[in-house]
């Protein structure tokens, strides 16, 4: 699904990523996880094609989009819920599904996917009318998921969901997260809160300082020492 040879990002003299390599497979869960300024949020930024200074190669559903535009990566099938949520606040949670969907035009698809999201997250359904603005950060988060979702996305870029919720909403979102996996969605997720995101992948990479420096299977991440003392809180 997803293949990423040698990525490298820069930001001026900076360079954030350091010609890491790691694939997706198709109807996976793959997560990054790593300390704050590791370059997780680089990583998945520049494969949606949001920053101007990249090299690597990117191969995404069989095609290489290394040099494509952002634009076309979404047609394709990638989305992206960005950290901080950014939904639209002075739109109703109906227009912020709507936007979701642009490239979609025929209305049966437009309805079969809201009524998705809305068994996803009922909560949305029930203040569909409110502007996004009224909602609760973790009503947020939802919105910012479903709007993803409304655009029935191949690969699912997922960037920090757990960031600024308290954590009666951090645990709903990553059993949401597990369920929209468990129907068939590929996800890539880059998640600072590595007990969460671990207990919801297949396979892990940790991101240090640019570098991938150990990839396994979630269950064995999880039971590394160094991940435990790092990551873990020693638990």
């Amino acid at each position: 699904m997803l293949k990423v040879e040698e990525l490298s990002v820069f930001y001026g003299d900076y360079q954030a990523v350091k010609g890491i390599s790691f694939e997706v497979g198709q109807g996976e869960l793959v997560t990054f996880i790593g300390a704050n300024g590791a370059g997780k949020t680089s990583t998945i930024r520049a494969i949606l094609g949001l920053v101007e200074r990249v090299k690597g190669r990117i191969w995404f559903d069989g095609r290489d989009v290394s040099q494509a535009s952002s634009h076309v990566r979404i047609k394709e099938g990638m989305r992206m819920i960005p950290e901080g949520r950014k939904i639209f606040p002075e739109l109703t949670v109906a227009q912020n599904l709507r936007i979701g969907a642009y490239f979609i035009k025929e209305v049966s698809r437009l309805e079969r996917n809201r009524q998705w999201v809305y068994s996803l997250f009922p909560v949305l359904a029930q203040r569909e009318n409110q502007l996004g603005r009224s909602l609760s950060g973790g009503e947020q988060q939802m919105l910012a998921i479903g709007r993803a979702l409304m655009g029935e996305p191949k690969l699912l870029l997922i960037d920090e969901v757990s960031m600024g919720l308290m954590p009666i909403f951090v645990d709903r979102v990553f059993e949401l997260i597990k369920k929209i996996h468990s129907e068939g969605m590929t996800i890539l997720l880059v998640e600072q809160n590595a007990k969460k995101a671990l207990g919801v992948a297949n396979r892990g990479y940790v991101l240090e300082t640019g570098t991938i420096t150990l990839q396994d299977t979630a269950a064995n991440l999880g039971k590394n020492p160094q991940i435990v003392s790092a990551y873990l809180g020693g638990a």
